[in-house]
């Protein structure tokens, strides 16, 4: 009796391990789509891949937001968050937009690129085998940044490319996962100042210093709109310990201001990981986005 009870527990074991993070749930087949436009925006083509359950039936939709400093990265930066959240059904849609090129700045356009990528979702939802009001925005560090705008500015960002064929679409998400992101524009300039100096990323972004305007860096911070008109919108916030590219003091202070406008707010913070980590093969032994992964996935089938 006893040797039956342990056999029965190691292959209960075995089918959880084989389940995946998910808990109890077999891994689907994954459908790829590359370089779908999405959208044209001053003469730009705006490309995203895309990864789905092969399956028939609607799922909820993660759009994602590479990262970069704004002037750098790719929509390849998802290639192994795609696959693996598609076979966990949800279909995702990595997005390239505009970056800072020399002399010129790209606020507020890539916000409006991010949100046009949403609109597209949205409306070819029963093509992409999308939930229509279940999509979510995730991003990390400049794509947090600008994940974050999206889906907290609202009406702040709705007065441009109104020519759009998605114009009139809603770009509202359920949800939305900065990881490590850029929160308060005027303290990443300081940051800069001091530990990039020549490479101001926040001023090559704005294209001005806070000297010349600083209600551009209010405007650009999404810390600017944790307020209560927000407060439908769920968050999960992660960043490590060591980043020396990001302060973590930007995330401590947006999810106070997130608690105080009464989002649902939820935080990770992994002890001993610097930047960059979201990018890295998820199954790999060690790996920040492995610890993340389940976390992850708790708060999209809670929140999305």
């Amino acid at each position: 009796m006893l040797m039956d009870r342990r056999l029965f527990v190691a292959g209960l074991v075995c089918a959880m391990m084989a389940a995946g993070p998910a808990g109890a749930q077999t891994l689907g087949e994954v459908e790829t789509r590359a370089n779908v436009e999405y959208g044209r925006h001053d003469g730009d083509a705006l490309l995203g891949d895309v990864w789905m359950p092969k399956a028939a039936g609607k799922y909820p939709a993660v759009v994602a937001v590479h990262g970069g400093g704004w002037q750098g990265g790719s929509k390849g930066a998802y290639r192994f968050w795609g696959p693996w959240l598609a076979q966990r059904g949800y279909v995702v849609f990595s997005i390239d937009y505009r970056l800072v090129k020399p002399g010129k700045k790209m606020f507020p356009e890539s916000v409006y690129d991010v949100k046009a990528a949403v609109q597209f979702v949205r409306s070819h939802a029963a093509e992409l085998k999308v939930e229509p009001e279940r999509i979510a925005l995730m991003g990390d560090s400049a794509g947090a940044h600008l994940a974050a705008l999206a889906a907290l500015g609202g009406d702040a960002f709705n007065k441009s490319y109104q020519d759009d064929p998605y114009a009139a679409v809603s770009a509202k998400v359920k949800a939305v996962i900065p990881v490590y992101g850029v929160f308060d524009m005027a303290q990443q300039w300081d940051h800069d100042l001091l530990n990039r100096p020549g490479d101001n990323i926040a001023e090559k972004y704005l294209g001005a210093p806070p000297s010349v305007d600083r209600k551009l860096y209010f405007d650009g911070s999404p810390l600017s709109y944790a307020v209560k008109a927000s407060s439908g919108v769920s968050v999960l916030l992660a960043n490590g310990t060591e980043d020396d590219v990001v302060d973590r003091a930007q995330t401590d202070a947006f999810f106070l201001a997130l608690k105080q406008s009464g989002n649902f707010v939820r935080r990770y913070v992994m002890q001993g990981a610097g930047h960059y980590w979201l990018t890295d093969p998820i199954d790999e032994p060690g790996s920040y986005s492995g610890l993340f992964a389940p976390r992850l996935l708790r708060f999209l089938a809670e929140r999305l």
